[in-house]
């Protein structure tokens, strides 16, 4: 009875600590927004987020004003502007919006977010994969718009306050310097985006555009990625612990307690299958 009391013990105490462990690192992929420039702490309704950002007023890491504020040709967010080759085309340009209020509202990319060194932000997004559709019809609509850059993130002259093309750089069509939707989307923000070869309602590609009427797809994307990086297995974790989900699922401190189970466990009741699948 007493080796009894000790083994439901130490399995309850590994599961407590299974569960506090998922737990923790699924409050820190999803529903969160990052540690940027103009992004809010925790997510939250916005009554009123401003045209192309309003799919995101339910649930926003955007303020109003920042939504606004994206919609302009310079705005105070970066002092950004998309007429450095001339005067971006309309249907171009709201693509460009679009991105902006991704980036700014959605509570949707944790799976991507990762630390950087910039002066203006301690964590960026890197290699979200953007819908099929939203990097083809982005490419469509800019390809005969004009810029002199393949890289927006660095390298503009700065001197007057807002970004112009670097001395000696000139203006060509998108299609010149992004021969295919795919160079557009991964290269202008460095990386920030992959482009996924999955469609949209696929649930495995983050959408820049949604019918908030129907609910936004990007939750679930969110949700199955963290599951990914969730199940894969940490650095240093034994070939043994990286073999069996239900093992690697457990965070350290109840792998540690593993060991004292097995002991406690009465003869042949923890006995592997013939694919070392447990019974626990």
């Amino acid at each position: 009875p007493g080796m009894a009391v000790a083994l439901a013990v130490a399995l309850a105490v590994a599961l407590a600590l299974a569960a506090d462990g998922v737990a923790s690192r699924k409050d820190s992929l999803l529903n969160v927004c990052m540690d940027a420039k103009h992004h809010k702490s925790k997510p939250g309704p916005e009554g009123n987020l401003y045209d192309q950002c309003s799919p995101w007023k339910d649930n926003a890491c955007c303020t109003a004003n920042t939504s606004s504020e994206a919609h302009k040709d310079q705005s105070y967010l970066y002092n950004f502007d998309w007429n450095h080759c001339g005067v971006m085309p309309r249907k171009c340009k709201r693509h460009f919006i679009q991105d902006t209020c991704l980036y700014e509202c959605s509570p949707n990319l944790g799976p991507w977010i990762v630390q950087t060194d910039s002066s203006w932000r301690r964590e960026r997004i890197l290699h979200v994969p953007l819908c099929k559709e939203d990097c083809q019809e982005w490419w469509e609509d800019c390809k005969d718009a004009f810029t002199c850059k393949e890289n927006w993130h660095k390298g503009w002259n700065w001197a007057t306050g807002r970004n112009r093309c670097p001395w000696g750089s000139m203006c060509r069509p998108f299609r010149q310097i992004f021969p295919r939707p795919q160079d557009l989307c991964e290269k202008i923000w460095s990386h920030s985006f992959r482009a996924s070869p999955e469609r949209r309602g696929s649930g495995r590609c983050i959408q820049m555009w949604f019918d908030p009427a129907r609910g936004n797809p990007n939750v679930a994307v969110a949700k199955y990625y963290a599951w990914r990086k969730r199940s894969s297995p940490a650095p240093g974790e034994s070939v043994a612990a990286e073999s069996d989900p239900a093992v690697r699922a457990l965070p350290g401190p109840a792998l540690l307690l593993l060991p004292l189970a097995l002991v406690l466990l009465p003869e042949g009741a923890g006995a592997l299958g013939p694919h070392g699948r447990g019974s626990l």
